[in-house]
């Protein structure tokens, strides 16, 4: 796991507590603010996905550019 990945994922629950809190209360623009936060959080942890599949790819090749 990368950063990206850990700090989309903590973006996302954080998102989710800020939504479900803001619906609680009935406070609409908590809710958006908290979806918000989960799309900037999935966006985040797919970005570091990405970042894991290029580097996993790039050692694949090196080792198989070795053997």
């Amino acid at each position: 796991m990368n950063k990206d990945q850990v700090k989309g994922k903590i973006k996302d629950v954080a998102g989710k507590v800020q939504a479900e809190a803001g619906k609680l209360v009935g406070n609409t623009e908590q809710q958006a603010k908290g979806i918000k936060l989960q799309v900037e959080g999935k966006t985040q942890k797919n970005l570091g996905n990405a970042k894991e599949l290029v580097k996993d790819t790039r050692e694949a090749a090196k080792d198989a550019a070795h053997s």
